[in-house]
């Protein structure tokens, strides 16, 4: 079966990160820790971990996202959902996103099943969450409503109707600005999007590199000490 036949057909000009030339770009992890978004930018708890993992990200990464908040017009703010995630939850989100679709199109082949994953979630060895590199995070006020952005973030490319990609058509006026200005401050700081997920944006993984034509990804997969 054709993984054309299964997608929007803007997927065309995406590169998913399955693609080889991620997993050919080499990593050169250096010494930057995981530090704590809390405090730094407002924090929802809707995939927190009790030990507050979810909140972590490399310290570059860190301070990016406090520059891109600052960035932002009056009024409007960074909503972190989700930032590191440990490889075995990496690795359960994946094989549950890809079964799920194994079961919903019969006959579907594995290795498509496994392309098709990757418009919603990496897997483990390529993932940006695993290495303290991306963050989830979308727009709200200043009282910590979520603004529109055209979808609910996290939604899978079948729950959206193809309107998590960044350039869905069809969406509000309000959500395309607002999509705007996400982009605009994020763009603004090196940080690149993952095009399937508007709420998805990464700075030092090998999705990174090739998008910003680095040479190489300067962080792998890591975990926070004493945990």
């Amino acid at each position: 079966m054709n993984l054309n036949t299964r997608v929007p057909r803007h997927d065309a000009d995406i590169t998913l990160i399955a693609d080889p030339a991620v997993a050919a770009i080499p990593v050169h992890d250096g010494e930057d820790p995981l530090v704590d978004l809390r405090g730094v930018l407002s924090v929802d708890t809707r995939r927190g971990d009790p030990q507050g993992m979810f909140t972590l990200v490399r310290s570059a990464v860190r301070d990016r996202l406090d520059e891109a908040e600052k960035s932002l017009p009056k009024g409007i703010h960074l909503l972190v959902v989700e930032a590191f995630r440990p490889i075995s939850l990496q690795h359960e989100i994946y094989e549950s996103y890809r079964d799920g679709l194994l079961q919903s199109y019969p006959g579907m082949e594995l290795t498509e099943a496994d392309i098709m994953a990757t418009r919603y979630v990496a897997p483990v060895g390529l993932a940006p969450h695993t290495c303290g590199a991306a963050v989830d995070l979308t727009l709200c006020d200043s009282n910590m409503v979520e603004l529109d952005m055209g979808c609910e973030e996290g939604a899978t490319p079948e729950e959206s109707a193809g309107a998590c990609y960044m350039e869905a058509s069809g969406l509000s006026a309000s959500a395309r600005e607002n999509r705007a200005i996400l982009r605009g401050a994020l763009t603004g700081v090196g940080m690149v999007n993952y095009p399937t997920e508007w709420w998805h944006w990464s700075f030092g993984d090998r999705y990174w590199a090739l998008v910003s034509g680095a040479d190489q990804a300067i962080y792998g997969p890591t975990h926070p000490d004493g945990i």
